[in-house]
């Protein structure tokens, strides 16, 4: 049976001719395989399945996903996501079922009003708390960790805060694909958060965007902020949480358009 596998050009030239020809054959792709988007059982015998190469600093990570989930691409990942994806997903790892679910980044677009002017704003809020790779603790170092990155504690909204240079905001043709971070060593940028699919973002932020060419990127621990259906519990939430002291900002050049 004909494997329905995707290998892009990108993949193709860091994997070679030689193995993407096997893959093609189907002599070592998985005939089923959890996808690495939506992380759901897929089946490259019977569904269009991208192959997805991420790369490290040293190490480099085959992975399959539905089609309709991702194209087949390259993705720039550091050296840590990338050990802690192997562990995932390697048999001498920790079994699935006794690791802790990865804490995954929920992102929110929205307009805040600062100084009687609308700004196109994202907060992100993970899922879970987030510890510092390597680390055995069971605290949640998720604000002092961006804080070591340049992001700003935020005790009230009253101002817009610091440009963060080296990072920004990637949208395109009105979507937002992702939040690029500095790469390693002056390296390209590499994807700090990246969207499973490209989020629709409303036509009111998008044009806030291009006028400021900048987005203003908060961020807080799990449990601070919860998905909100309406600016104005949003804005509320957020207040919150720069009273209490959890949540740091930055300003984020925007990419494209």
């Amino acid at each position: 049976m004909p494997r329905m596998l995707d290998v892009s050009d990108d993949v193709r030239a860091e994997i070679g001719d030689e193995e993407a020809d096997r893959l093609l054959a189907g002599e070592n792709a998985p005939g089923s395989y959890d996808c690495t988007s939506c992380r759901t059982p897929g089946d490259s015998e019977q569904e269009r399945t991208s192959t997805v190469l991420f790369i490290g600093d040293e190490t480099a990570v085959l992975a399959f996903a539905h089609a309709t989930c991702l194209p087949s691409q390259v993705v720039q990942v550091t050296e840590e996501q990338l050990q802690g994806a192997v562990r995932s997903i390697s048999p001498g790892g920790v079994p699935a079922e006794a690791a802790p679910e990865q804490a995954v980044l929920g992102v929110t677009s929205g307009l805040v009003l600062i100084n009687g002017e609308l700004h196109p704003a994202l907060v992100v809020e993970p899922t879970g708390p987030i510890v510092r790779p390597g680390s055995t603790d069971v605290g949640d170092d998720f604000l002092p960790l961006l804080i070591e990155q340049g992001f700003m504690p935020v005790t009230e909204l009253n101002s817009v805060p610091p440009v963060l240079h080296g990072w920004s905001v990637l949208l395109a043709m009105g979507q937002l694909h992702a939040v690029l971070q500095p790469g390693t060593g002056g390296g390209s940028p590499v994807a700090w958060w990246q969207a499973h699919q490209a989020l629709q973002v409303a036509e009111s932020w998008r044009a806030a965007a291009n006028k400021h060419q900048q987005v203003l990127l908060f961020a807080a621990p799990v449990g601070s902020i919860g998905r909100q259906p309406r600016e104005d519990l949003l804005r509320d939430a957020l207040d919150k949480a720069a009273a209490n002291g959890k949540l740091v900002g930055a300003t984020l050049p925007l990419a494209g358009t």
